[in-house]
């Protein structure tokens, strides 16, 4: 599907849809307020206990009152603006596309053409941006203010350059994590989307060596080292002039991983900023309009192109008898590189309350740049977001069967023979684990023998450093989890981290018996990032550079994002 700015296809229709879209939102708006003044989370509760005792039930008496009486003078008005707004969804193309201004050179890769290998950074996090009232269910309130808040982390993160430091001893070797760098970052007047082409400059701050963004701290007892060594570390995605205040960080942390550098496993950590340059970013649960305004506002400084109000309303297909549609899909797509193609696919199984909302999934083509041949690279991202209530694993695995299906016919239309395929990712909010005996039936579909998750032991079974993404949402607010620093503190203890993290679900009439013995407590993962190899030109070899459970958006939302860095290396 061509991209187009607005997701209409002329402008006499954008416009009677933006005036039905005005007449409604009165009436929504005071709706949502007379939920949301009834419902409290936890952390105004706690900020209330100051006040006098009378106040608050005061405030919920009027704002009931008055927010109700608004609401039914303006339903009328509402009425005829839904008949205005809900045919014209028959013509409306499933997505908003905005691209930021930039030049063709910012937007490519230029490491297949100038070495031969890549690095590509992906993360994906759902953010439970619904209306407030709505958000409230889930002990999250002010919608618009989180979204402001959750953009400007995200770009903080990803903005800042991809720093290594390795420490040169007899006694360690390892990496320190690049999200807590306490070296200096150098500035650049290049192009913001990808300063490929030319490597950062060797420099020495503070008897620190850096070179090609990475950092060598020399021991007393190790030699200076050789001009060979940091070359092998060279980031080809290093992004000079986007960096965040990374020098008020506190020390850096080791890469937690326990098995670092052993057989089978990757590198791994638990960090308090998003992966410096990620290049594609997928975000769920984007369902209110401003918020997805507000993000895209925020984020297109980082990344040039975007989609967002992704998926159709009302009746999905159009002119059918399905159920009516009142929110969209809740994806999000961020991406640095051009997205020469994208397709949304509606799920037509839900139920329960995920009927009212239009989840599926989105299938992009990315254009990445050239190879050494002159070859145009590509690379495949899917978002999708599955059937949530618990016990419905039939409906999940009946979705995973269309996701597969979509996302083969989608690379089968739209593959060419002239271009070599980097990567084939699939990310989003599965709504299943790998450790729950509720969820067995979805642990052992067989996308998982198509896509590769770097999390999975196998079935049923997950590697002994992972980390659960789902919070539980009555404790958001406690202290061990309300900053970035104290939620990174409390996923690398095992014994905190059972407290905060939601416990798998036992099969019907079992009791749970969770962990095994001697394997460690994990809890539910249920947001993944997989890649697929069997896809992707038969010259690419790709490997999995790093895993990232990422604390940033500590306080506002009920997931913890992840990130995953592949490497990716193409034979000339």
């Amino acid at each position: 599907m061509a991209l187009e700015a607005s997701p209409f296809p002329n402008r006499c229709a954008a416009g009677v849809h933006a005036a039905g879209w005005v007449l409604i939102l009165p009436c929504f708006w005071f709706l949502d307020r007379l939920i949301a003044v009834c419902m409290s989370t936890t952390l105004e509760q706690t900020q209330r206990q100051e006040e006098e005792c009378y106040l608050h039930p005061l405030k919920v008496v009027f704002g009931s009152i008055t927010f109700l009486i608004l609401f039914l003078l303006t339903a009328p008005i509402a009425l005829l603006g839904f008949l205005l707004w809900a045919p014209l969804q028959v013509w409306r193309r499933p997505f908003c596309y905005h691209r930021e201004a930039t030049s063709l050179q910012c937007e490519t890769h230029c490491g297949f053409e100038l070495e031969g290998k890549a690095s590509f950074g992906f993360a994906s996090a759902n953010l439970c941006l619904l209306p407030d009232s709505l958000a409230r269910f889930n002990n999250l309130g002010h919608t618009q203010r989180r979204a402001l808040a959750i953009g400007e982390c995200i770009a903080q993160g990803v903005g800042r350059p991809n720093i290594r430091i390795f420490i040169d001893s007899p006694s360690s070797c390892s990496t320190l994590s690049p999200s807590n760098s306490i070296v200096p970052v150098l500035t650049s007047s290049s192009c913001s989307a990808t300063d490929r082409q030319t490597p950062p400059p060797e420099s020495d701050v503070f008897g620190v060596k850096a070179f090609n963004g990475a950092v060598y701290v020399p021991c007393g007892d190790t030699k200076e080292p050789s001009a060979e060594l940091p070359s092998i570390q060279h980031n080809s995605n290093h992004n000079a002039n986007q960096q965040g205040p990374t020098g008020q960080r506190r020390a850096p942390r080791a890469l937690l991983s326990q098995g670092l550098g052993q057989q089978g496993d990757v590198p791994w950590e638990v960090s308090t900023l998003f992966p410096a340059n990620v290049d594609i970013l997928c975000l769920e649960e984007v369902f209110d309009k401003r918020a997805a305004q507000k993000l895209t506002c925020t984020l297109s400084p980082s990344f040039g192109h975007i989609l967002y109000d992704i998926g159709g309303y009302a009746c999905q297909p159009p002119c059918s008898c399905s159920t009516f549609k009142f929110f969209n899909s809740g994806l999000f797509l961020a991406s640095r590189f051009p997205i020469q193609e994208a397709e949304y696919h509606c799920f037509q199984n839900s139920r329960g309350e995920d009927m009212l909302a239009a989840k599926g999934l989105l299938a992009a083509k990315v254009v990445i740049g050239k190879n050494q041949k002159q070859k145009k690279v590509v690379g495949y991202f899917n978002c999708i977001h599955l059937h949530a209530p618990e016990g419905d694993g039939e409906i999940r695995c009946e979705q995973l069967n269309m996701v597969t299906k979509w996302i083969g016919d989608f690379q089968a239309a739209n593959r060419q023979s002239d271009e070599e395929v980097a990567f084939d990712v699939l990310c989003g909010d599965f709504n299943f684990d790998n450790c729950s005996p509720d969820d067995t039936l979805e642990q052992n579909h067989c996308l998982f023998e198509e896509y590769k998750d770097p999390c999975r032991a196998g079935p049923g079974k997950e590697k002994p450093w992972v980390i659960g993404t789902l919070l539980e949402q009555p404790t958001l607010y406690d202290e061990c989890v309300n900053t970035p620093e104290n939620l990174q503190r409390t996923l690398e203890s095992e014994m905190l981290r059972k407290s905060y993290i939601s416990p798998p679900i036992p099969a019907t009439g079992s009791p749970l018996v969770y962990p095994e013995t001697d394997q460690p407590w994990i809890g539910r993962r249920i947001d993944y990032i997989l890649f697929r190899e069997k896809s992707i030109s038969k010259h690419c070899r790709t490997e999995v550079e790093e895993v990232s459970f990422i604390t940033q958006l500590a306080g506002l939302t009920d997931h913890i994002p992840v990130g995953l860095r592949l490497h990716v290396t193409m034979d000339s």
